[in-house]
């Protein structure tokens, strides 16, 4: 049994990728954590690294596997190599999942109760740590894997993903450390507990809707990403974006991340006026992907306003390293896959964009994974507003895993989140986690919707992660503590 173990384990953190979007079986994520703690209960440290490595590096490459489209499909990569890129990015991946059970395995008490508090502290800790390390990739946080309609939603407004994360891996061990101990009722009664308070947290209305409904129109383009970047057909990717936004009614309208593939100065301005007149007859307030050039010379990923808004603009700030910069040492990366654009400046700003009343917070397709970056723009902000273009990564896992984790940020903020991209998934989805429309991927149409801004604060948005980052460090600091004295 110990010579499969591994390959057991690794196969248990494929399984909880049916946690997630699309599959939405949340409760599988407590069997395919639950493996993992029960080993972790007696195993020694460098063990329980091994054994938390093998769990991780099943969870991401199965999880992230739609790399391969960008990476060979449309990056040009040899499909060997593309395989070799993933299965590495899940290897480094999975050191995190290792560094948890090994910090686990040298503080546990064993006691059941204080080690299912010190395995959730370990294990939030790590998923913090990998959200902002190397610039960070948050993708497949456990916590995700809990939006509406499990019962343990109500714990994003209060204390973010990562928060969620720790309470559903003590939730998951209160349940294997106690019936391991024998102290099944107690373990019972624990994750009973657990799951009422996040029933009622779910109750709790965070911010509240204000003023008079607004109508917004999001356009989802649909043109396939080969199309996209040819350039012997960008004018019919430019006709196909007019025709598409003329069926647009709406006092907002919004079009996709990059929805004009080329520099906004080499924009003919014939075009760019045919866009303003469309918007200017209905008296719309447009937003627009683009790609801006500074008098420097930098290249930015930027949503700009057109229509009957003040010309306004935002930049991405937190860029996707490999597709949107390379990070020192890995030129040749660039030798291998062909990725337009790939040499972009962060953005500076960040203020949320005056539209028809509202002040709209955007954020540019990656962005919206990193929750604490945010929130930076509340309270002032009514509406939160993601342009993604997906198209990179085909018909895979990666849109409807997206859209959850936008549904995260609906939830930790308390405010609607709008999002407009060109394959799909273009959604409204309320302050509740809860999606109210979303047009059907890979068609083109447009989303027509009405929305009221929210104002308020949910706990997490006043804190962000220091909440649950204290909480573990405190649970790990006294666990380290007792441990010396002994």
């Amino acid at each position: 049994m110990n010579r499969f173990l591994p390959l057991l384990l690794a196969l248990a953190g494929a399984l909880s990728v049916l946690a997630y979007a699309p599959f939405n079986l949340f409760p599988l994520m407590l069997p395919a954590l639950g493996a993992l703690v029960w080993v972790w209960r007696t195993a020694p440290p460098r063990r329980a690294a091994w054994l938390g490595w093998c769990w991780g590096w099943g969870a991401f490459f199965a999880g992230i596997g739609w790399l391969m489209v960008a990476l060979h499909r449309f990056g040009g990569m040899p499909l060997p190599l593309a395989m070799l890129a993933i299965g590495l990015l899940a290897a480094f991946m999975a050191s995190f999942p290792a560094l948890a059970g090994y910090l686990f395995a040298r503080l546990r008490s064993g006691h059941w109760a204080v080690d299912a508090a010190l395995v959730a502290a370990a294990w939030a800790l790590l998923e913090w740590t990998r959200s902002w390390l190397f610039t960070g990739f948050p993708w497949l946080a456990i916590g995700y894997s809990q939006t509406p309609p499990s019962p343990l939603a109500g714990y994003a407004p209060v204390l973010g993903v990562y928060g969620l994360g720790f309470v559903l891996m003590a939730f998951t061990a209160a349940l294997v450390f106690g019936w391991r101990a024998g102290a099944r009722v107690a373990a019972s009664a624990s994750a009973a507990a657990i799951a009422l308070a996040g029933f009622g947290l779910a109750q709790v209305v965070w911010t509240e809707a204000f003023g008079a409904p607004v109508k917004v129109a999001l356009v989802q383009t649909n043109i396939p990403q080969d199309m996209k970047w040819d350039r012997e057909r960008f004018e019919t990717v430019l006709r196909a974006n007019l025709d598409v936004l003329r069926e647009a009614r709406g006092q907002i309208v919004v079009m996709p991340e990059t929805t004009l593939p080329m520099l906004l100065e080499h924009v003919p301005p014939e075009y760019l006026a045919a866009v303003a007149d469309s918007l200017r007859a209905q008296g719309a307030a447009g937003v627009l992907g683009v790609f801006t050039r500074d008098a420097e010379g930098h290249i930015f990923n930027s949503a700009v306003t057109m229509g009957e808004a003040a010309p306004q603009s935002y930049s991405k700030r937190h860029l996707v390293p490999f597709g949107e910069y390379s990070p020192p040492l890995f030129g040749w990366f660039y030798k291998l896959a062909n990725i337009p654009m790939s040499d972009q400046s962060r953005g500076r700003t960040g203020a949320p964009l005056d539209l028809a009343g509202q002040k709209v917070a955007v954020n540019i397709c990656y962005e919206d994974v990193f929750g604490e970056e945010l929130i930076a723009s509340l309270p002032d902000a009514s509406l939160m507003l993601n342009m993604s273009n997906l198209a990179w990564y085909g018909e895979s896992h990666a849109q409807p895993q997206h859209l959850q984790i936008a549904r995260m940020r609906a939830l930790e903020t308390g405010r609607p989140m709008l999002r407009a991209t060109n394959t799909g998934m273009t959604a409204v989805i309320a302050p509740n986690g809860h999606v109210d429309a979303v047009l059907p991927a890979f068609t083109r149409g447009v989303l027509h919707a009405e929305v009221r801004g929210y104002r308020g604060m949910t706990p997490y948005a006043r804190v962000g992660n220091w909440a649950i980052v204290s909480v573990a460090l405190i649970l790990l600091g006294l666990a380290a503590v007792q441990r010396r004295r002994t």
